[in-house]
């Protein structure tokens, strides 16, 4: 890290977003970075970190959120600068959509590994460096961990599984008062969805899917997720958020 940034405020409240350089996490840097965090921005391709730093001022740091040596790695780095973490987010992601028939070992493994494993790597690094002071950790599952959608068995699985450590997780760390949420999008337009979204017949499909007749943005989730990670929702822990514009829980038919 630059040494001018071991300046920083030890007020503002020290927090990461891992896979930073992406729709979601780039979303919530933005708006992190605006309420004066001393902000970590995570990521594995170290030319877009360096413009989100130069756009947001914030600490950039390359870091595959699948290895957890450089996990371990990252957090020890961080507390040693900073001496604690108060928030951190995991916006990693991948999306396949595929029938289980047709998905190969190796999409399953790279499903798994990308959107679980990264969780669970960054839980335990997290809780790790939060051990003595709490803080909050985020996950990010999806709407369809929650509703059966076809074609998504992979990711369906995938995402589930971040709901039950997330859960899991709250309850262990509860007593040292590390809060552990997740939100659960459903369609959201970033670059990683960009296949679906600039298809206008795939794009009119999936906004008829969600009950307010729209696809998400990234900033709608970003803001649940910031909304987790402050310190004023002290009292907010085990719980999934979902951002979907109803996807998971709604039905309707007709109009009024």
């Amino acid at each position: 890290m630059h040494n001018e940034y071991a300046t920083k405020e030890r007020a503002n409240p020290v927090q990461v977003v891992i896979g930073a350089t992406g729709g979601i996490g780039a979303a919530l840097c933005r708006s992190l970075a605006a309420k004066g965090s001393c902000l970590i921005a995570a990521g594995r391709d170290p030319d877009k970190l360096q413009g989100l730093a130069e756009e947001l001022g914030v600490i950039p740091m390359a870091v595959d959120a699948t290895s957890s040596e450089q996990m371990e790695q990252c957090f020890a780095r961080i507390v040693s600068e900073y001496g604690r973490i108060d928030g951190v987010a995991n916006c990693v992601g991948s999306l396949l959509l595929k029938p289980a028939h047709l998905t190969s070992d190796v999409e399953w493994t790279s499903t798994l590994t990308t959107n679980l494993t990264s969780a669970f790597i960054t839980v335990r690094a997290a809780t790790r460096a939060m051990m003595k002071t709490g803080g909050s950790v985020v996950l990010v599952s999806s709407a369809v961990a929650r509703t059966g959608l076809a074609n998504h068995e992979a990711i369906a699985a995938a995402k589930a599984g971040i709901v039950g450590l997330a859960l899991s997780a709250a309850a262990s760390y509860a007593i040292r008062q590390i809060r552990v949420n997740c939100v659960a999008p459903g369609l959201v337009r970033t670059p990683l969805t960009a296949r679906l979204t600039a298809n206008e017949a795939s794009l009119k499909g999936s906004m008829s899917m969600h009950p307010l007749g729209r696809i998400g943005e990234p900033e709608e989730v970003a803001a649940a997720i910031a909304w987790f990670l402050d310190p004023a929702q002290s009292w907010v822990t085990g719980q999934v958020l979902g951002i979907d514009g109803g996807l998971a829980t709604l039905r309707i038919r007709g109009s009024l």
